[in-house]
């Protein structure tokens, strides 16, 4: 399935992407478009893109927003989920206390990668990571 999503991939971005790709559809393409580019292409579903379907909503990033429309339920997800939230959206209180380094590392990722595709793919290792050691249940 074909995918699109703003360039200049962010932590939600790349959360999104490698949610797809391990929970959701595991051929994706990715396309990515610059800011605010309209009409998105035809047959691609969007995500990350204001006013779409997979976005933010009340309050939570497009990650968790996926996790509710493709009814994931585990709950080492749902811990992502809201880190990745605090890394992404304004919290008034922070409660994972990663969120600020994940955010970091995917902006650094973004930096020494030569383009969106080469950064989702550096990023997996990151989400790969983070998900190996949520579910080994140690705390952050």
């Amino acid at each position: 399935m074909k995918w699109v999503t703003w360039e200049q991939v962010g932590v939600d971005r790349m959360a999104c992407a490698w949610l797809i790709q391990k929970y959701i559809d595991p051929q994706p393409e990715f396309v990515f478009v610059p800011v605010g580019k309209t009409p998105l292409p035809e047959g691609a579903e969007p995500f990350d893109i204001p006013g779409m379907r997979l976005s933010h909503h009340r309050g939570h990033c497009t990650f968790y927003t996926m996790l509710k429309e493709y009814d994931l339920a585990d709950p080492i997800l749902h811990r992502i989920a809201r880190i990745v939230d605090e890394a992404d959206v304004v919290q008034e209180v922070m409660v994972e206390p990663v969120a600020p380094g994940l955010d970091l590392l995917t902006r650094g990722i973004r930096l020494i990668s030569p383009d969106d595709h080469i950064a989702l793919e550096r990023g997996r290792l990151i989400y790969d990571a983070l998900y190996a050691q949520l579910a080994r249940g140690e705390q952050t």
